[in-house]
């Protein structure tokens, strides 16, 4: 049995947090928390899928230069080589869980930001 309780926990960015819910390179499944105001760096995979799904809060996704908020209880699929960005522009925090498949270990290319 597995939970953000005892799956293996790592910060990434300045404050936000990531736990390990399966850590495998078929498949990484990520529960992760962005503090208000938070984001992580514009990027693309080569290879791996990813889908975005919201336990809590609004995360703000830039895809392919659009911006879309997506609310708790919804989610939202990158394809490979779409470039995207994960923000929390809200005054509270966003948990989400992601599902990579594969794993995007060694399969990730930051870019700059959008102006």
């Amino acid at each position: 049995m597995i939970s953000k309780d005892n799956a293996e926990h790592y910060i990434w960015g300045e404050r936000c947090d990531g736990w390990y819910l399966v850590k495998r390179q078929d498949m990484l499944v990520i529960h992760e928390k962005m503090p208000p105001h938070t984001e992580e760096k514009r990027h693309y995979h080569a290879v791996s899928r990813q889908f975005f799904f919201v336990v809590k809060g609004v995360l703000t996704m830039e895809l392919e230069g659009e911006k879309q908020e997506i609310a708790a209880l919804q989610g939202i699929e990158i394809p490979p080589e779409a470039k995207h960005q994960a923000r929390n522009d809200s005054d509270d925090a966003v948990e989400f869980i992601v599902i990579s498949h594969p794993t995007t270990r060694g399969d990730r290319t930051d870019l700059p930001d959008l102006a």
